[in-house]
């Protein structure tokens, strides 16, 4: 908020716990002051009060049916002294796009998938219970994160309706991890787990104004989450202020190689160890050298969001960080990119099917089995959008395609080696920074997303990190910064973003208006 506006919150007997951050939260379970049960049962409350009425913003799918009872068997645990881990006690909520085992089920938004349960948790959910997470439930997303059909709506999906933004409920929440960050911005949850292939934990955060962080491709093992392109999908942590992303990062990055995921094996041995994010989140950047990336993409397309980022400039000067202004960088070109996504999805998604299908005849085997099924469906609504992109992607060639291989070689020399890379080691610069994108657009239905420009396609094409930090509002709407910097990089990148948030404050509480953007 500004100047003397007033904050009313819409669930006012949540509210202190809802906004407080994951460090307070576990402070007061430590002493005892609360317990994981009545920290759940007031989110649950909250969420139920919020989401599916009241504003009615449509971020959650599925709450999880036991998480009081998985509460009070933590609660026993902590006052036996028997804490599993860094998060005991704290709820997450999880995009469900991630494999979890049982009634929650993983229906990437899409009624293909509702019916057929996973038979195991993916490898990051697995990590977060043996963590002490409680499970709490799974958001909302853009429909096959975001790649069904190209007209869409960002946060749409056919289980879970039109999920909205709780800075402005006519506004988009971003995709494709809408539920994730609409949740985590209302106070439904301290984290919400995200998944990225381009812009999708981004994208969200910043619209919603929180912090969003994707990590280096390997980093997070993708084992059991819905796919789309093994050479830039990712999961990531979404929550309200630096050191709590930096904390479920540490989580997250825990489980190190895993056998189902190839590119967990390419971490290198000098990865921060236990502590090592957190730590990074709380050290000063100062010395280090940020290059402010300018040009078509990355600034002058929306002058109030440079206006905005130029204040998060100046916080990194004050935290004694040298700027290099400007820096050109290397774009990836949007047809290598999409033939690329397109090959790899049919690939991908039918290894993760065989793998998840359990047995269920109800399950699908195959991405034409889930074309024809969206044709026979009306509750996918094909009249409101439609999927082209699954089409086309069902008749892509193969990984060993000639065009495929070209085009993936082009898209990593453009936004690696002639990009990210060459950038660095031109300017002697550790990370590069713009804003992300400007303030979220109004959820269309007729003619689809409409934005101008954003700043995380270079290291989403490139495998690479970022972290978005919110820096402002404008007109009552979120505006943020992005950071991005070579492979493995995260800790740098969490140590620059945490001297903004310092120096201007974490991002605001929603102000839960139902319509923005009108005159007076």
């Amino acid at each position: 908020m500004t100047g003397g506006e007033t904050w009313h919150d819409p669930h006012p007997s949540s509210a202190v716990l809802a906004f407080s951050t994951a460090s307070e939260l576990l402070g007061t379970l430590g002493s005892g002051e609360l317990t994981s049960e009545s920290l759940t049962d007031a989110l649950i409350e909250r969420i139920e009060a919020l989401d599916g009425r009241g504003p009615q913003l449509h971020s959650i799918i599925s709450l999880h049916e036991g998480a009081l009872d998985e509460a009070r068997r933590l609660d026993a645990e902590r006052r036996s002294s028997k804490l599993r881990g860094p998060l005991h006690g704290l709820p997450v909520l999880v995009k469900d796009n991630i494999d979890t085992a049982g009634a929650l089920g993983t229906t990437a938004g899409s009624y293909a998938l509702a019916t057929s349960p996973p038979r195991v948790d993916a490898t990051l959910v697995s990590g977060l219970r043996a963590a002490g997470a409680i499970i709490l439930g799974k958001t909302n997303l853009s429909e096959w994160a975001n790649f069904r059909g190209r007209v869409s709506s960002s946060g749409w999906s056919a289980v879970g309706g039109q999920c909205r933004n709780p800075h402005g409920l006519d506004r988009s929440p971003g995709g494709s991890s809408a539920g994730s960050g609409a949740a985590v911005a209302a106070g439904f949850a301290p984290f919400g787990i995200g998944t990225e292939t381009d812009g999708s934990i981004l994208c969200p955060a910043a619209a919603c104004g929180i912090v969003g962080l994707k990590p280096t491709v390997g980093l997070v093992s993708r084992a059991g989450i819905v796919p789309i392109s093994p050479s830039q999908d990712t999961a990531g942590p979404m929550a309200r202020s630096v050191s709590d992303v930096a904390l479920l990062l540490e989580v997250l990055a825990a489980a190190g190689t895993d056998r189902r995921d190839a590119a967990t094996f390419k971490r290198p041995p000098a990865s921060p160890a236990v502590g090592g994010y957190i730590e990074a989140a709380r050290r000063s950047p100062a010395g280090l050298r940020v290059g402010i990336a300018r040009g078509e993409g990355f600034s002058g397309y929306h002058l109030p969001t440079d206006e905005a980022a130029e204040v998060a400039y100046e916080a990194l000067r004050v935290a004694g960080v040298e700027l290099v202004d400007p820096v050109r960088c290397e774009r990836a070109n949007d047809d290598d990119e999409l033939l690329v996504l397109k090959t790899e999805f049919k690939s991908a998604l039918e290894h993760y099917l065989a793998k998840r299908g359990g047995g269920s005849g109800s399950a699908l085997w195959s991405l034409a089995e889930v074309v024809a099924f969206n044709e026979a469906n009306a509750a996918e609504r094909l009249d409101l959008f439609g999927q082209d992109l699954l089409v086309e992607s069902a008749a892509a060639g193969a990984l060993d395609d000639p065009g495929y291989l070209a085009a993936q070689e082009r898209n990593w020399r453009r936004t690696r080696k002639d990009g990210i890379d060459a950038a660095c080691e031109r300017h002697g610069i550790k990370a590069l920074v713009a804003p992300t994108m400007p303030p979220s657009w109004l959820i269309d239905h007729v003619n689809g997303d409409a934005h101008s420009a954003a700043a995380w396609g270079q290291a989403a094409v490139a495998g690479y990190p970022s972290i978005t930090v919110p820096v402002g509002l404008h007109h009552g709407l979120p505006v943020a910064v992005a950071l991005w910097g070579p492979a493995w990089s995260e800790a740098t990148l969490l140590s620059l973003a945490a001297a903004i948030e310092r120096g201007i404050g974490p991002g605001p509480p929603p102000s839960w208006r139902g319509a923005t953007g009108l005159l007076a």
